[in-house]
């Protein structure tokens, strides 16, 4: 079991930036795909962005040119830097870790963007 942990959520004003950021608790980081969602109450969970392990980036269409997913093996965090924020960007940020068809979930870290 692989132990996620959110960080950098909060309250922003829109056209502001945030970055979250996900720490893994594993000595295997690199072999994991790094992705994460995003969930709105009453809402199904969506993807936001992910990364594999050579690097290769997934955008959801909204993230496409406002948030950037990246990841730093040595320190085994996946970030996600989030610019030019809208009011319908709030939701609840969750960190997501998969390794062979195994998937590892964080608490999840909220995200207000008001107006």
């Amino acid at each position: 079991q692989v132990q996620l942990m959110e960080s950098g959520g909060g309250l922003v004003q829109a056209g502001r930036s945030l970055t979250l950021s996900c720490k893994a608790f594993t000595n295997m980081f690199s072999r994991y795909t790094m992705s994460w969602y995003r969930q709105v109450a009453g809402s199904e969970r969506e993807l936001v962005a992910s990364i594999t392990t050579d690097e290769t980036t997934n955008y959801a269409d909204f993230a496409v040119g406002r948030f950037t997913i990246s990841r730093n093996n040595a320190a085994n965090t996946a970030d996600l830097q989030m610019d030019n924020l809208k009011v319908e960007d709030s939701a609840v940020y969750t960190c997501h870790a998969n390794i062979w068809g195994f998937s590892h979930w964080g608490q999840g870290t909220q995200v207000t963007v008001s107006s």
